[in-house]
């Protein structure tokens, strides 16, 4: 007997195999994956840059990556962060590859916390605490300290990278001009994630003009004292930032709007260095030694009134939209994961027959 062979007709794959497609493989891209993946979902991303890559508009590569409550969110915002926090403190106890580790955190407020303030993190963060006056700087109004956690980019990429690929998701390399390209390409799919960044400013079909490319500049000080964190919460925004598994520590910050240049600006390094030095003079000397020095670039996927975060059916195709998280990627991203997935799964409720 001959076999039988039937054209593939993609009107009867059930709406749950169909393969979600993510624009972007950035953190928000790579951690949505790893959670519809976890759910039993099939999942292709499509990027110009994948995890491993160093170009300065691969933000994800080049973050600071520490986990610190936002200030002047709503809730629902908070929510997210916090389901972020115990994701990334179980990799930190579980998956020590992960690149997430426990560090002590000192953050120094300039002015006594407002309404709206980072303090919401006390309901999330071990070890919470008030510092006695004794134990910041006298130009303080207060401080805290706490336990946090902190993302090394350069282990937690390639772990996302593999995690993806064990469990059975795909990475294409494509630079697209619209959705409607990723549409062609993936007939069959019915669900699409924009986790595209500052790309979305540009894509034919979003042009979100509320999007722009934040520059941030860091230095990176190699160190064996590299196990607390502190934050300057004020004016003279600056933190220092550990990284145990590299053995050194991140000094910064610094926002430049619209600016996209790659080269190290040196007077930007040296206030960093200085502003350091300042917040922890017990970590960072006044002259750090030049070989212990090197620079870090980057270019943020900022978005003005905060990221957005939604979903919308448009025709047969449902397109959930995750951009423009600035410096916070990292922050909000394994809870955005979640969000998705549960947005995901919604409209799949929607589309069986119970």
């Amino acid at each position: 007997m001959g076999e039988c062979s039937h054209p593939v007709d993609s009107s009867n794959i059930p709406f749950p195999q169909r393969p979600i497609i993510i624009l972007g493989a950035g953190i928000i891209g790579c951690a949505t994956a790893r959670q519809l993946l976890l759910k039993g979902f099939s999942v292709i991303l499509v990027a110009e840059y994948l995890p491993g890559d160093q170009n300065i508009f691969y933000a994800s590569a080049w973050a600071g990556a520490a986990w610190h409550a936002a200030g002047g969110i709503s809730p629902e915002y908070r929510y997210i962060q916090a389901v972020s926090y115990r994701h990334l403190l179980k990799m930190a106890r579980e998956e020590p590859e992960s690149g997430v580790c426990i560090v002590d955190s000192r953050e120094y407020l300039e002015d006594a916390p407002s309404e709206n303030s980072s303090i919401w993190g006390k309901t999330v963060l071990s070890k919470f605490r008030d510092l006695n006056p004794d134990e910041y700087p006298p130009n303080f109004n207060c401080g805290w300290a706490y336990e946090s956690v902190v993302t090394d980019p350069t282990h937690h990429m390639p772990y996302l990278r593999e995690k993806i690929l064990a469990l059975g998701g795909q990475f294409i390399r494509k630079r697209v001009a619209s959705l409607s390209e990723l549409y062609t390409l993936f007939p069959e799919s019915r669900i699409f994630i924009n986790a595209s960044g500052v790309g979305s400013k540009t894509l034919h079909d979003v042009q979100d003009d509320k999007c722009f490319p934040e520059r941030g500049q860091n230095v990176f000080f190699r160190t064996s004292n590299c196990n607390t964190m502190y934050f300057r919460n004020g004016k003279e925004y600056t933190y220092v930032i550990p990284r145990p598994q590299s053995h050194g520590v991140v000094l910064g910050g610094v926002k430049q709007r619209d600016s996209l240049s790659p080269d190290v600006d040196m007077d930007i390094a040296r206030d960093e260095i200085a502003r350091a030095h300042r917040l922890a003079p017990e970590i960072v000397p006044e002259n750090p030694p030049e070989d212990s020095l090197s620079y870090i670039v980057g270019i943020r996927p900022s978005r003005e009134g905060g990221f957005r975060l939604d979903s919308k059916q448009i025709g047969a195709r449902i397109i959930l939209s995750a951009y423009g998280f600035g410096g916070g990627g990292y922050a909000f991203s394994y809870g955005i994961g979640d969000a998705l997935v549960n947005m995901v799964e919604k409209a799949e409720r929607d589309n069986i027959i119970l």
